[in-house]
């Protein structure tokens, strides 16, 4: 199947916020996503972009994404974080994900970055194989920490008197 890639555009964003959710239903969290296509709008193409976004087409429909953002390692230096590769379910297995995750891979080169690092469900058993296939290694012994906007109120007034 023929798909073309490119960087997405501003009037792309309620299509991806579209894909965003259809994720959030395939991880069974769909009223997680606080996130609005005015909000990926602003932060995406504003004065200080906060990401950037590959789309996946067919025809005139974008079937995938792949939404990336640098961040700085201590030990690396600059490195991307792929926040999300999402294909529908209806293109999946065509091919897609694997191109998307090669754009991402081929901007971080040329882009003189040392590492893409990105987390996957341990119970998405699909992902975790398709991302070890390309050689990404998934560790294990690492764990994902977070602190929501209520777990940062608590902490500021446990913590900072505020």
């Amino acid at each position: 199947m023929s798909f073309t890639i490119r960087l997405a555009c501003k009037e792309d964003m309620p299509e991806v916020f579209r894909l965003i959710h259809e994720l959030a239903v395939y991880e069974n969290e769909p009223d997680a996503v606080e996130v609005t296509a005015e909000q990926l709008e602003l932060d995406g193409f504003g004065p200080n972009p906060k990401f950037q976004c590959f789309v996946g087409s067919k025809g005139n429909e974008i079937v995938g994404i792949a939404l990336i953002y640098e961040r700085y390692s201590t030990w690396k230096g600059r490195v991307i974080h792929l926040e999300d590769l999402i294909v529908t379910e209806a293109a999946r297995g065509q091919g897609l994900g694997g191109a998307l995750l090669t754009e991402v891979i081929r901007f971080a080169q040329e882009s003189g970055i040392k590492r893409v690092n990105w987390e996957v469900l341990d119970w998405n058993t699909p992902a975790k194989a398709f991302y070890e296939s390309r050689g990404a290694k998934i560790k294990s012994e690492w764990k994902v920490v977070h602190l929501e906007e209520q777990g940062i109120e608590d902490y500021l007034k446990k913590y900072a008197g505020i």
